[in-house]
């Protein structure tokens, strides 16, 4: 080995201790900012040593390249809000899904002038071809499945999951026939025509496999998607013979996976009960639960203000809702009044609250919440039943009673036992369902009450009304 490769090797060992460093950064709260540096210190490291090392033909593109991609990473930084950060994750893994699949074409075409020079594969060009297959099949599903999951978080296609009979049969089908060209594809001897083919039949499968999941799985789905770019990006490493991507993206298809696994925990179902069970697909549900002929009550922060008067204990439960009124800079100052008023606050936040895993607690971290005021769901559940007030701030699903019967769409699911404290205040806009598709019968309960509106503006009333009060 040149002294060259071995500075490269060490390089790219120096920047893998600072992607496993910024993993176990990520794993909390207050540690995030920092990992999320390392593992941006990491990435810059291997890019440099693979630039500085590897001969480059053309640097003007690569110039060009990362001008362009900082420019638009920097501008998508500073004017994406947070409500929209689930959908640009689905497309980050998407375009990253996208460059696997397009190296790995690439590399097809440089090796098929070996394949024509070679009677017989030897192993380091029949490692190669299967690393192209996976790739560009990997990267390909990636790319359309993060498209379609955009589309849904985002509104354009809807929440709702798309299913038709016969549907799992079709989808078995396309992936025997894909199989096929893979094999076919990884023994050398397939087209340009027939890679074509097994590109586009990944492009649709990815369509495909996600357009019958509900909105309500989709933390679940960018959580797999994200594991399988980098699952495609390690397959890129192999290709390329790049030990650093290896590693890079082994880490990425391992957390992502790690992810997927606690967040089906934390919903009580399997893997394969998100990809195929069409959560929140019986609209007629949430006509059908509408709190049994009842009608919830409406109160206004004036009403609230009275009982937060007189309670020594809060457990404010963050949902999607207050993500998409930019509420939690006002919860903080209804905590940190709270307080001053000697009622201890703490929060609890669901697994799955949010449309991305962690969402609810990079929101409350922004407005500089004490990381030790977050309870895991199995610490504050027991806490409930002494809670003097529950203050739920645009959530739904994840505290419906529902899942504790049989026969609903989130039966089984743990949920935060907010229907146990004395006192529950929702704020909430209106009375539609939640991702799931069906009605929460915490609303009608009769130590409930409704406040309707926009979170921001009603935690801001609220606010004001205890300081009068």
């Amino acid at each position: 080995m040149s002294a060259g490769e071995t500075w490269l090797q060490l390089a790219y060992l120096a920047s893998a201790v600072l992607f496993i460093l910024g993993l176990r950064g990520l794993s909390s709260a207050r540690s995030a900012r920092r990992g999320n540096g390392l593992a941006a210190l990491g990435m810059l490291v291997a890019v440099a040593a693979t630039l500085a090392a590897q001969d480059v033909l053309r640097w003007e593109w690569i110039l060009a390249g990362a001008i362009i991609g900082a420019s638009i990473g920097v501008l998508a930084a500073t004017r994406v809000q947070m409500t929209a950060m689930p959908e640009m994750v689905a497309l980050l893994n998407g375009f990253g899904g996208a460059a696997s699949a397009l190296v790995a074409g690439a590399e097809l075409l440089e090796a098929r002038a070996d394949l024509l020079n070679t009677p017989v594969l030897d192993m380091a060009l029949a490692v190669k071809l299967v690393a192209i297959v996976f790739g560009s099949t990997i990267g390909s599903i990636t790319l359309t499945g993060s498209l379609i999951a955009f589309g849904k978080l985002s509104g354009r296609l809807g929440g709702a999951p798309l299913v038709y009979a016969g549907q799992r049969i079709v989808n078995a089908l396309l992936g025997a026939g894909l199989l096929l060209l893979c094999v076919w594809v990884g023994t050398g001897n397939a087209s340009l025509l027939e890679y074509a083919a097994l590109v586009g039949l990944a492009l649709l499968l990815g369509v495909l496999l996600v357009v019958p999941i509900g909105g309500a799985d989709m933390p679940v789905v960018i959580s797999l998607l994200n594991s399988y770019s980098g699952l495609a990006a390690c397959a890129t490493g192999f290709v390329l013979g790049n030990s650093g991507l290896v590693i890079s993206g082994s880490l990425v298809g391992a957390s992502g996976l790690i992810l997927t696994r606690i967040m089906c925990e934390a919903m009580n179902r399997s893997l394969g009960n998100v990809l195929f069970g069409a959560f929140g697909a019986a609209p007629e549900a949430a006509a059908a639960a509408a709190g049994g002929g009842a009608s919830a009550k409406g109160y206004t922060p004036e009403d609230a203000a009275v009982i937060f008067g007189n309670a020594s204990s809060c457990v404010v439960v963050p949902g999607y809702g207050m993500a998409v009124a930019q509420a939690q800079h006002a919860v903080r100052e209804l905590m940190d009044l709270l307080e001053n008023r000697g009622v201890e606050v703490q929060f609890a936040v669901h697994p799955v609250a949010g449309r991305m895993p962690g969402h609810m607690n990079v929101l409350l971290a922004e407005a500089r919440v004490p990381y030790e005021k977050l309870v895991e769901m199995d610490d504050i559940n027991p806490q409930f039943p002494e809670t003097d007030v529950a203050l739920v701030i645009g959530a739904n699903d994840v505290v419906n009673p529902l899942a504790r019967e049989e026969g609903s769409a989130v039966s089984g699911m743990p949920i935060l036992d907010v229907d146990r404290a004395r006192h529950v205040f929702v704020i909430k806009r209106s009375m539609s369902p939640g991702f799931a598709g069906i009605q929460n019968p915490l609303f009608f309960n009769d130590n409930t009450m409704m406040i309707f509106g926009d979170a921001k503006g009603r935690v801001l009333a609220l606010v004001d009304a205890i300081k009068q009060y």
